[in-house]
């Protein structure tokens, strides 16, 4: 491929290390369809500024930077109110092409375009981005590690803070332990949760959990409802966190059996774009006050919370090495798919 010099408000980066995320996946199987092929991965990244575009400010070359999926152009409404994740320019995340112009950075030899997931694609070897797609970050920081904080630490941890708001005391369920919920247990502990118990039927994903905070794990939902509910007096779990790799409606309806009156269910995983409804008994909505609502990027503004979770990093707070399974080179990613798939990875990083 042929990579566009940047443009005015764009730098050129050369990736030092992608994360394995599951949504690549969902475009590979054609779940969740796009606009433009060929199309060109990856979503969570981090690298090194290679050049700046014209009349770009705010970056220099050799400045490190991690991305965010959901670029953040701080003038709309919800920019404007600290709901970045939620920003206008997301609708054109899977078309592949520049939300300014609708102009493409990335071409084949013959001059077809290629589109960009998210406007990023970091599995490419270097990637044309605009700056509201990208974080600076200090010099001195592992961007091996730092590229998660552009999905999968920020979607987990916020699910749990900012969309589900754990209090201290609570319990809370969370299903499906890989690079999300892995993030959404630490969310759920540093927000002062009693109990937080992790449902995975892969054993190295249960002891994981617990490895970060998580003071059960159980293999399936029956127990973990089971378990809730022995802690609350028959009541059920303040949140249930839905984190698994495809959700489908079953899922939604064993969340919701599982936590009590006034309590939510957050759906973060992703379902087949062609997937209607969740059988869940209505009558219980109303009488029973229960919720069920969507998380998006755990409801982060990456400007404000990639900077704040470094810090948490930083300062001994936030786990973030411990999350990365196993390290790959580019030409096997696919074999980084594939360990996806059999439940090896928390999270499978590319190395460039």
């Amino acid at each position: 491929m042929e990579l566009d010099d940047p443009r005015a408000g764009e730098l050129r980066v050369k990736m030092v290390a992608a994360g394995l995320c599951h949504s690549d996946e969902h475009i590979a199987s054609g779940d969740l369809p796009v606009q433009t092929y060929p199309f060109a991965g990856g979503h969570e990244g981090a690298g090194i500024v290679d050049s700046v575009g014209p009349n770009t400010i705010g970056f220099a070359p050799g400045d490190k930077v991690v991305f965010c999926f959901i670029p953040a152009c701080g003038r709309c409404t919800w920019c404007a109110t600290g709901r970045q994740n939620l920003c206008d320019l997301g609708a054109a995340l899977l078309s592949g092409a520049r939300w300014t112009d609708g102009s493409y950075r990335l071409h084949l030899d013959d001059g077809t375009p290629v589109a960009q997931m998210c406007g990023i694609s970091t599995f490419s070897e270097y990637t044309t981005v605009a700056i509201e797609s990208a974080v600076k970050v200090p010099a001195h920081t592992p961007l091996e590690t730092a590229c998660l904080l552009g999905c999968g630490v920020g979607t987990g941890w916020g699910a749990s803070v900012n969309t589900a708001r754990v209090r201290p005391g609570d319990t809370v369920i969370v299903m499906g332990i890989g690079g999300i919920g892995a993030n959404a247990v630490q969310g759920a502990a540093h927000a002062g949760a009693t109990n937080i118990i992790a449902v995975d039927p892969v054993a190295f994903k249960r002891d994981t959990a617990e490895a970060l905070g998580a003071t059960h794990a159980v293999s399936d939902m029956q127990q973990a409802t089971t378990l809730a509910q022995s802690y609350t007096n028959g009541q059920g779990a303040a949140a249930t966190i839905i984190t698994v790799g495809l959700v489908e409606g079953e899922h939604i309806s064993q969340a919701f059996s599982s936590v009590r009156k006034d309590g939510v269910v957050v759906v973060v995983g992703l379902s087949r774009a062609s997937d209607v409804g969740a059988p869940i008994p209505l009558t219980e909505l109303t009488l029973s006050q229960k919720k069920v609502v969507g998380s998006l990027y755990g409801q982060s503004s990456p400007n404000a919370d990639i900077p704040m979770l470094l810090d948490l990093y930083n300062a001994g707070h936030l786990k973030l090495d411990e999350l990365v399974t196993t390290r790959y080179g580019l030409d096997d990613i696919a074999r980084g798919y594939e360990d996806m798939h059999a439940g090896k990875n928390i999270r499978g990083v590319l190395v460039f």
